[in-house]
């Protein structure tokens, strides 16, 4: 299929073939289109694909669980960690507003409720991109130097390691959540170095298939392996006397740490397929979201490559624990919102404000400007009350990744914020939603053989028969509520 790269690239992943061929068919005029039928074959797209797709579509009910919405909610937080200027728009059927307001704490940019007509899609689409590239646009100006925003004490001795670390040679290695920042920590280390004119160079780690990250960081040779028809110089020569950010540096394989460990050793690395060594002197900045840590104990990363990456660490603050901050980033972004789309701003009233400051963003600095984004958008010019501001925050406890404050060694801190934040709150109803994830996992274990669910969750099969019959009657009636 010849394609036109021009256009805008748009990736669709929803596993109803005939919803994929009729929005491929409607869209591929605007946008360069590809599609995928569930979360494998979309993370396996991206990583054949040479550029990261500006935007995507995505269904939240995909096998192997389409009645629930955790493949999509992982699928979100796969692609944002792929490509984290990815515009992705939630198409689903599933249209618990519970669902909509998840999917928009892990980054997505709106939720659109199936059926829904392609020029609506279109529209949508036609926004997010123009969102994009008005914040691509932004972060390429001089009035965007650091393009960190705030004064609380977290982020005030950030800046200082900041400064501090930019004028060394040595490896840096960035800790923070997802959506906290990290990419914007690391092009402030290179902008305040002495080599910011040299080249900046960002592998994503995640990105790549593993069996191609060790041409990809260090080059081939022609004929090294199928495909290779000519030679191809790798990250680390692009590099060259500049930087080197490698982000979500956690998913790097273990057989490829031992040769990111010899460059930073000597400088040493040979391309794939030569037996002759070549030398870096890039700098490396690192990035990851997880405990590495915890993967050294685990025995996924090399305790000698953590050390040497270590060299220097900053930990990126939440967003939770930045305090007045969370004010300066809604006039900042509220401002440069207004100012993209030629609308006055929106305002916040008193009570808005105070819901404001309580919320604990679990999606971090990414949601807070997804947040806003809609909000400029839907009421532009006007006063936003509570009820209109808390129709866009995540305020459940728990989801199927866990406790979604990030505070999750703190159970009492996540029961005592959940409570001041939803005031319709219901155990019941949350004890309810969560032994719907317990079984619907165990059935899946076991290959939908009851006996050997209610093993796995210590139940006797009536017990679980029962359990299962009193969840399909509470489906039933919040499903019969909604449409009332």
């Amino acid at each position: 299929m010849n394609r036109n790269t021009t256009l805008p690239s748009l990736l669709i992943v929803d596993d109803d073939s005939l919803i994929r061929e009729a929005l491929q068919l409607s869209l591929a005029d605007e946008f360069d289109v590809r599609v995928a039928e569930n979360r494998a074959r979309a993370i396996g797209l991206l990583r054949e694909i040479p550029e990261r797709p500006q935007l995507a579509l995505v269904d939240l009910g995909l096998p192997p669980t389409p009645h629930r919405p955790e493949e999509g909610f992982h699928l979100i937080a796969e692609l944002l960690a792929h490509a984290p200027d990815i515009k992705i728009l939630v198409l689903s059927g599933q249209d618990e507003e519970s669902n909509a307001r998840h999917a928009r704490t892990l980054g997505a940019c709106d939720f659109i409720a199936k059926p829904c007509t392609p020029e609506k899609i279109r529209k949508l689409l036609r926004n997010a991109l123009l969102i994009q590239r008005s914040e691509q646009k932004y972060r390429g100006s001089e009035e965007a130097t650091l393009g960190i925003v705030g004064h609380s004490p977290a982020i005030r001795a950030m800046r200082s390691q900041i400064a501090l670390y930019a004028a060394t040679p040595f490896p840096v290695l960035i800790e923070g959540e997802s959506g906290s920042g990290k990419e914007l920590v690391a092009a402030a280390l290179r902008d305040l170095g002495p080599n910011s004119k040299a080249p900046y160079v960002v592998l994503n780690c995640a990105a790549i298939s593993p069996n191609l990250l060790e041409s990809a960081l260090f080059g081939h040779s022609k004929g090294a392996f199928t495909g290779a028809n000519a030679a191809q110089t790798g990250f680390f020569e692009d590099a060259g006397n500049g930087t080197l950010f490698l982000d979500e540096i956690g998913e790097l394989p273990l057989e490829l740490q031992a040769k990111l460990l010899r460059v930073l050793e000597n400088g040493e690395y040979q391309r794939v397929g030569e037996s002759a060594m070549r030398r870096s002197s890039a700098r490396i900045i690192a990035a990851t979201n997880r405990d590495l840590r915890g993967e050294v104990r685990a025995g996924r990363f090399r305790t000698d490559l953590y050390h040497r990456l270590s060299v220097f660490t900053i930990q990126v603050p939440p967003l939770r624990d930045m305090g007045a901050d969370k004010m300066l980033l809604l006039n900042h972004f509220r401002n440069f919102y207004a100012a993209q789309s030629g609308n006055a701003p929106f305002s916040l009233d008193a009570a808005a404000i105070q819901a404001w400051e309580r919320y604990s963003f679990p999606g971090n600095t990414r949601e807070l400007r997804n947040i806003i984004i809609r909000l400029a958008t839907k009421y532009p010019g006007q006063a936003v009350g509570t009820a209109q501001l808390e129709a866009e925050l995540d305020l459940q406890l728990f989801t199927a990744n866990g406790p979604v404050s990030g505070a999750a060694n703190d159970p009492c801190r996540l029961a005592r914020d959940t409570l001041l934040q939803q005031p319709n709150f219901s155990l019941d109803k949350l004890l309810q939603e969560q032994g719907g994830y317990y079984i619907d996992a165990a059935l899946e274990l076991a290959g939908g053989n009851v006996s050997e669910a209610a093993k796995l969750l210590g139940l006797h099969r009536t017990t679980l028969y029962s359990r299962m019959e009193a969840l399909q009657k509470h489906k039933a009636a919040h499903h019969a509520a909604g449409e009332q």
